[in-house]
């Protein structure tokens, strides 16, 4: 018997040493052992500055405190944001951050996570069901339409206007009921068209195109974030209508602050992606320390003019 178990034990160190059966340790230590907490966040898309500094935000935070964070591009597909999330949620992570495609479709996905008691805090985009989430996290964007309404306002009162709408997502209809709100405080102030597009510069780019050839009396447009305007300024260059068509925004990245020192766009409410993607890790840190989180977090908006918008470019 011991020398069939001599035998037995030289066998495997044979297969070892030539590669037949387990890889040496020296090639296992090659892929780093997951450490920390897992975390994970569900974005609407990552097309777009403003999400990736978000996640810069989240990222700071919770590798600061040596735990993990994977991070998914749902590319405005709800039945992918929907399978992504319900995947991570097999691995039971610590909390998940959620950037909603539909603020009301993403419902299931929630109830989903309440049942496996992991905390959900959503971010940028509110959704309808506040109370199966721990809390939400966002611009003011009710403020931040009312400001870009201003803005126009004191540049042309009785602008003829299109809004380039994303009326699937919470935070986009935020910022059109306060744009709308103070626009009817101008008399002379005439809503022509709202349109539905995704807040791409590539979707909103044709629909923009339309809007120019179906009014030409149109001089001024409110797209529901910068890619929108970055597309709408396309179409009305293409239309050779520079300087005739004013375009006032929200979100305040780089690449619109650099638009507005050129004279292209007008102005953006500038929102802090990073500082709500800190604020959001925060909250959800605290609690998992068993501290009270306030069900709602939300984050003051500026506005962008030439004035201001070399601080943006930073």
């Amino acid at each position: 018997m011991k020398l069939m178990v001599r035998n037995f034990t030289s066998l495997i160190a044979l297969l070892v040493s030539t590669g037949c059966g387990p890889k040496a340790s020296s090639d296992a230590g090659k892929v780093p052992a997951a450490r920390g907490k897992l975390f994970a966040v569900s974005f609407q898309t990552m097309n777009n500055p403003f999400f990736v500094d978000l996640n810069e935000g989240l990222k700071k935070v919770i590798e600061a405190r040596g735990d993990r964070l994977v991070t998914l591009d749902a590319q405005f597909n709800s039945l992918k944001q929907k399978n992504d999330v319900s995947d991570v949620l097999q691995q039971q992570p610590a909390a998940i951050f959620i950037n909603p495609v539909n603020w009301e479709g993403v419902r299931g996905t929630l109830i989903e996570a309440k049942r496996r008691s992991v905390p959900v805090v959503i971010v940028d985009a509110p959704v309808e069901d506040a109370d199966l989430v721990l809390t939400q996290v966002a611009s003011d964007n009710v403020e931040a339409g009312r400001l870009a309404a201003r803005a126009l306002a004191e540049v042309n009162p009785k602008a003829k206007i299109g809004i380039i709408h994303y009326s699937v997502n919470k935070a986009c209809i935020d910022r059109v009921a306060g744009f709308t709100e103070v626009a009817k405080t101008f008399p002379g102030m005439v809503l022509l068209s709202t349109q539905d597009v995704k807040g791409t510069s590539e979707a909103t780019r044709p629909v923009m195109r339309d809007l120019l050839a179906r009014y030409p009396e149109l001089d001024a447009v409110f797209p529901i974030n910068d890619p929108g305007a970055i597309g709408c300024v396309s179409a009305i260059e293409a239309a050779g209508r520079a300087g005739k068509v004013t375009v006032v925004t929200v979100d305040g990245s780089r690449e619109a602050a650099q638009f507005i020192l050129d004279g292209r766009i007008h102005s953006t409410s500038a929102q802090f992606p990073k500082e709500i993607g800190k604020l959001a890790a925060e909250a959800a840190y605290d609690h998992l320390a068993g501290k009270t989180v306030p069900k709602e977090i939300k984050v003051p908006v500026k506005l962008v003019t030439k004035a201001n918008a070399q601080e943006f470019l930073k």
